[in-house]
């Protein structure tokens, strides 16, 4: 039972967070986060919440915006959520974006090497 609500809290936060990172947040700086997971504590006291960034210099600047806005964030959730205590939140980079842009990076290599190795091999 325990496991069946601490789903249904974790997916309630990562819902609320991404609509109001999303779309209430005026700061520029977290305009391109993604909230791609939360994942929260079994007492419900802590809350890591991943963050996708399309380019990974943004991922900085918009940690840091987000840890000064973690107040408003947390309140925001006890008015929207039904919860005796909103978790603590805390931000990081999902690794998954750091992976993606080393992918594009070997994608791109790979396709500027490929018309050299065709003319070596077809010329």
């Amino acid at each position: 039972m325990e496991g069946h609500r601490a789903e249904r809290v974790t997916e309630a936060i990562r819902e609320e967070l991404a609509e109001l990172i999303s779309y209430e947040m005026s700061d520029p700086r977290v305009s391109s986060a993604t909230v791609t997971e939360v994942h929260v504590s079994p007492d419900l006291r802590r809350a890591r919440v991943s963050l996708a960034f399309p380019h990974r210099e943004e991922a900085d600047p918009a940690l840091k915006a987000l840890e000064k806005a973690k107040g408003f964030l947390r309140r925001e959730l006890s008015r929207r959520l039904d919860l005796y205590r909103v978790p603590d939140l805390h931000f990081e980079a999902d690794i998954g974006t750091v992976i993606g842009d080393r992918m594009d990076f070997l994608f791109r290599r790979i396709r500027k090497g490929r018309p050299r190795d065709v003319e070596k091999n077809g010329g």
